[in-house]
C-alpha cells in the first residue's frame, strides 16, 4: 500500500494505491472547504487509508533536488540570501512530514518515506497512467522543486529524464506574470485569462514574443519583465489559500499600458492582449513539444504540469506537432502529483511492474441513499424517490424544458474538473444560457465558459476532431454547421472544451446524455462543476445547501429529485444548515 501526497504546495491532495492500482484520491479543499488549500492534507490522508496505516508513504517534493543548480545561484546572486533561507525552512518543514504523519497516526516507524521531485511527480503522473507502453513524456508549469519543465520518454515501468529547464526561466511563470497584470491576482487564475483570449485580437504578439522564447526545448525569459529572480515572490505554501505576490516588473507597464485593476471594466486592449500572451505561449509550447518529438523519435506524447491544462494549446497538440496519440494527466496541476509520487515509487524504486490506466476521475467519496435521505429528512426537504429509469427521463426532461439541474451521484471526481458526478447541467441549445448561469448560479465573469459534455460515440458529428477527450483538457473546434445547435457551450473563438463521454466508464452520465439526445435530436449537455465561488461539493450537505442558495431549478442526488419551488420554506430557513454545510461532514456525522 502507497500514499502519495502533494504537501505545503497549491491543491494539496493524497492518493492510495492497493495491489498496484489507484482506489482513492481526493483534494483537501473539498473538505476543508478552502480553495486550492495549501498544507498538509491531513484530512485526505486519513479519508484515503480508513484506519490502515501504509507501508510507504510517497511526497512530491524533494528538498534536496538540484542541489547544484541552487548553490550555483545563491553563489551567484549573495543579494538574494534572505530568499534562499525562506526555502531552506521550506524543505526543512517538508523533510519533516514523515515526524507529522507518525504523530497523527496516518503512518508508522515502519513506514518507508519517499521524496519525489515535483517533476518527477508530474511525468510518473502522466506515464503511468497512460496506455501506452512507450512514450515522450513532458511537465511544463510555474516552478516546484527549482525547475519549470522537464522531459523525457517512458518505457514500461520507467521513465528516463533527457532534460530539464530550472528557476529562473518558466512557461507557467510568463502565463500567471500576465493573469496578474490582466487583474487576477489570485493563485489558480490562469483559466481566466484562457478564456479571455478568445475574444480578443493577438495584436500585441511581436512585444509579448520579447517577453519569452524558446529554442533547443528550452524555454527562456526576458527577465526585465519580471521580478520573481531580483525580489523573490511573496508565496503563503503552509496552510490556507495559496497566495502569490505579484512577478511583473515596471517594464511590463512600461511596454503594455497600466495593469488592469482587479474587478474593474476589462477593456477591449485586455481581451487583445489575453489573446496575445495565448498565442505566443502555444507558439512556445508547440517549440517545446516539437523538439521533445523530434529528440526522442516518439510518436505518442504524455502531458502534465499546470502548462498542460491548457485546454486551449492542447486540442491543437495534433495540428501543431508531430504527435499522434496524447494523453493528458486529468489532475495536470499539483493535486496530481500525489497519484505521481505514489506511483513513482511503485515503479521507479519497487520496480513493480505496470497494471494500471486511469481511464476516470471516480476517486472521491461517495454516499448512500440512507445518508442522503437522513440530510434531506432533517432539514425539511421534499423530495421524490425515483427508480435510475425515471430519475434519468425526468432529468433530461427537465434540462430540455430548460431547467438547471444539480447532479450528484457516485463517487467525487478528483482534479478541477467535474465530469458528470459533481455537474451543474443545462441545455446548450440556448442561447441564453451561459449568460443565465453566470449571472444567477456561478456569479462570475460574463465572458467565462462551459463546457459541453458528449457522447463518446458522437464526438465526431459535433467537432472537427474526433480523437477522446474524456477528461475536458484539451478544447476542439465545434464544425460550422453545428454551433448554432450548440451556442451556450460554443467558445468566442468557436471551440468547445468538450468532456467525451464513453458508456462503460459512466454508466448513468452517458444514459442521461444520450436520453436529452432522444428527446432534443442533440447528444450533448452543458456540464459544469457543482459550486459557486468555492470548491466543488463534496457531500449531500454542501450540494442541498449549493442547490438552496443559488437559482438552481432541480437537484437529482442519490435517487432523489427535488424540485425549487417545492423546497423554497427550506431555502428560507437554511442559516444553521449553511453553518454545516461548510463544514467536512454530512448532516447525519452531527
Amino acid at each position: 500500500m502507497i500514499l502519495g501526497l502533494n504537501v505545503f504546495h497549491g491543491d494539496s491532495s493524497a492518493a492510495l494505491f492497493r495491489s498496484g492500482a489507484l482506489t482513492c484520491a481526493v483534494e483537501e479543499e473539498r473538505f476543508n472547504r478552502v480553495k486550492h488549500w495549501a498544507g498538509l492534507p491531513l484530512e485526505s490522508a486519513r479519508w484515503c487509508l480508513g484506519g490502515d496505516v501504509p507501508e510507504h508513504v510517497a511526497i512530491s517534493r524533494d528538498p534536496s533536488a538540484n542541489l547544484v543548480a541552487k548553490l550555483l545561484r545563491a553563489t551567484l546572486h549573495p543579494g538574494n540570501w534572505n530568499r534562499y533561507a525562506s526555502r531552506a525552512k521550506n524543505g526543512i518543514r517538508v523533510a519533516r512530514v514523515s515526524n507529522q504523519l507518525i504523530a497523527h497516526g496516518i503512518s508508522s516507524d515502519r513506514t518507508r518515506f519517499h521524496f519525489v521531485e515535483h517533476h518527477r511527480a508530474h511525468l510518473a503522473s502522466a506515464f503511468f497512467c497512460s496506455p501506452f507502453e512507450e512514450s515522450a513524456v513532458v511537465s511544463v508549469d510555474g516552478f516546484g522543486d527549482f525547475s519549470s519543465v522537464m522531459w523525457g520518454v517512458g518505457y514500461g515501468h520507467r521513465i528516463h529524464i533527457q532534460n530539464v529547464v530550472h528557476f529562473p526561466h518558466s512557461l507557467g511563470l510568463f502565463y500567471t506574470a500576465f493573469t496578474q497584470f490582466l487583474g487576477f491576482p489570485k493563485y489558480g487564475d490562469e483559466y481566466k485569462m484562457m478564456g479571455m483570449a478568445a475574444y480578443g485580437e493577438p495584436r500585441f504578439v511581436e512585444k509579448v514574443r520579447d517577453v519569452v522564447s524558446t529554442r533547443g526545448g528550452i524555454c527562456r525569459l526576458n527577465l526585465a519583465y519580471f521580478t520573481h529572480h531580483s525580489q523573490g515572490v511573496d508565496m503563503t505554501w503552509y496552510g490556507g489559500e495559496p497566495k502569490i505576490g505579484p512577478t511583473f516588473s515596471r517594464k511590463m507597464t512600461d511596454v503594455f499600458g497600466p495593469p488592469r485593476i482587479p474587478r474593474s471594466e476589462i477593456l477591449p486592449r485586455h481581451f487583445d492582449l489575453a489573446a496575445s500572451v495565448q498565442a505566443v505561449l502555444e507558439e512556445n509550447y508547440f517549440a517545446l513539444l516539437n523538439h521533445v518529438q523530434k529528440e526522442t523519435r516518439q510518436k505518442t506524447v504524455c502531458l502534465a504540469g499546470g502548462v498542460a491544462l491548457n485546454c486551449a494549446a492542447n486540442g491543437r497538440v495534433f495540428e501543431k506537432t508531430g504527435f499522434q496519440d496524447v494523453y493528458i494527466q486529468p489532475a495536470a496541476h499539483d493535486a496530481g502529483t500525489s497519484i505521481g509520487a505514489a506511483l513513482y515509487v511503485q515503479h521507479q524504486v519497487l520496480r513493480q511492474p505496470r497494471s494500471f490506466t486511469m481511464r476516470h476521475v471516480y476517486y472521491g467519496p461517495e454516499y448512500s441513499d440512507a445518508e442522503i435521505q437522513h440530510d434531506l429528512h432533517l432539514v425539511g426537504a421534499v423530495w421524490h424517490k425515483l427508480t435510475q429509469d425515471d430519475l434519468v427521463r425526468r432529468t433530461a426532461a427537465h434540462i430540455a424544458d430548460g431547467l438547471i439541474v444539480g447532479w450528484f451521484q457516485g463517487r467525487m471526481e478528483f482534479g478541477p474538473r467535474a465530469l458528470g458526478n459533481r455537474s451543474i447541467l443545462a441545455d446548450p441549445r440556448r442561447k441564453d444560457m451561459k449568460d443565465i448561469l453566470n449571472s444567477r448560479i456561478k456569479y462570475r465573469e460574463p465572458f467565462r465558459p462551459f463546457c459541453p459534455s458528449v457522447l463518446a460515440e458522437c464526438t465526431g458529428e459535433y467537432f472537427d476532431v474526433s480523437y477522446p477527450s474524456p477528461f475536458m483538457v484539451m478544447a476542439y473546434q465545434i464544425k460550422a454547421d453545428r454551433q448554432h445547435q450548440l451556442p451556450a457551450v460554443t467558445h468566442g473563438d468557436g471551440t468547445g472544451r468538450l468532456q467525451t463521454v464513453d458508456r462503460d466508464v459512466n454508466p448513468l452520465y452517458w444514459r442521461l446524455i444520450r436520453r436529452f439526445g432522444e428527446i432534443t435530436g442533440v447528444p450533448v449537455l452543458l456540464n459544469t462543476s457543482f459550486n459557486e465561488n468555492e470548491p466543488i461539493v463534496n457531500t449531500p450537505a454542501q450540494a442541498l445547501d449549493c442547490f438552496l442558495r443559488t437559482k438552481m431549478d432541480v437537484l437529482t442526488i442519490g435517487s432523489y429529485l427535488l424540485l425549487k419551488p417545492e423546497n423554497l420554506h427550506v431555502s428560507a430557513n437554511r442559516s444553521t444548515f449553511a453553518e454545516i454545510a461548510s463544514s467536512s461532514t454530512t448532516i447525519a456525522d452531527r
